[in-house]
């Protein structure tokens, strides 16, 4: 299918604008750029409350959204921000952490990781895991459901939410569902068609995440072949929880999300991949500029109602 009109627009205008690239510079260059960037008017909601995980030396802060003024027994959404391991904050992606608690009804915990480069592999995976093993424990206290903890993510932090799902399954301490959005799976790229197909000018590049993965894995070698750093290392994905691949049809990541979904099914987990046509990476947090993209937000609400809400009645 050819790009969604509105997509094609906004792909024409950054062409045109000459915008730089998501890896353009250095660092800081870049993190400034991702800043600038338009966000669509971020959703009301009852509950927005900043708070900190204590884990070992160090605070994790976590920002909690939902739709009740106290939540109570509502499923938890453990959620991983996008942006390359590198870009974007709890703040760059306070309008997605706002939508998804909106259209699921679940009390979102937004994770405020540590980012590469500074703080490579496997900081942001740590960050991610502390807390989602303190909900566990503590998420009554919180508003929420410990018994329905759901790991769910967009781009690199849908990599943190597949490799947190993972470490869980290892531990046998699962969520109930994963919620992985165009998922960050391999660092090799050769065997992905649409790592050459979308190479360029459709937002995220193939370049772009060659930049990306260089900067979270770091130096170690071994690094490359830990499945919770890179979840296409996983040799068996048997046990892993009911799980929802989103991918976008002109994005490089598209066909390793793809594969990821296949190899779950093959595994014996429960799966829904939708592969949706005419959109770009990062359509999911671009509602105000790509139409296709309420729908879909409105759909994973259908989804998580099915497989989280019915386990128990709030």
């Amino acid at each position: 299918m050819p790009l969604d009109a509105d997509v094609a627009e906004l792909v024409a205008a950054l062409a045109a604008s000459n915008a730089p690239a998501l890896s353009a510079g250095t660092v800081d260059s870049a993190r400034a750029n991702y800043v600038a960037a338009p966000r669509p008017e971020p959703d009301a909601l009852s509950h927005v409350v900043d708070r900190v995980v204590r884990h070992e030396d160090r605070e994790i802060p976590v920002r909690c959204y939902c739709i009740e003024d106290a939540p109570h027994n509502r499923p938890i959404i453990v959620f991983a921000h996008g942006g390359g391991w590198v870009l974007s904050s709890v703040d760059g992606h306070d309008h997605v952490a706002r939508r998804l608690a909106l259209t699921t009804g679940a009390l979102v915990v937004s994770v405020e990781y540590r980012l590469a480069p500074e703080h490579p592999f496997p900081a942001a995976h740590d960050d991610c895991w502390a807390v989602y093993t303190t909900l566990l424990t503590d998420g009554a206290t919180w508003g929420g459901d410990p018994h329905r903890i759901v790991v769910a993510g967009d781009s690199a932090g849908a990599n943190l939410a597949a490799g947190v799902g993972l470490r869980a399954r290892d531990q046998s301490i699962s969520p109930v569902a994963q919620i992985l959005i165009y998922p960050c799976i391999d660092v090799n790229q050769d065997p992905y068609r649409s790592m050459r197909d979308n190479a360029s000018g459709y937002f995220l590049t193939a370049a772009d995440m060659t930049w990306f993965w260089g900067h979270y894995l770091g130096t170690s070698p071994d690094v490359r072949t830990n499945p919770y750093a890179v979840p296409a290392q996983s040799q068996d994905l048997a046990g892993l929880p009911p799980t929802l691949v989103i991918t976008a049809e002109f994005d490089p990541l598209r066909d390793e999300g793809q594969a990821f979904a296949t190899r779950m099914a093959a595994d014996g987990v429960t799966v829904e991949h939708w592969d949706i046509p005419g959109v770009i990476h990062g359509f999911i947090a671009r509602w105000h500029q790509i139409s296709r993209a309420e729908t879909v937000h409105n759909d994973i609400g259908t989804w998580f109602t099915r497989h989280v809400h019915s386990q128990h009645n709030d």
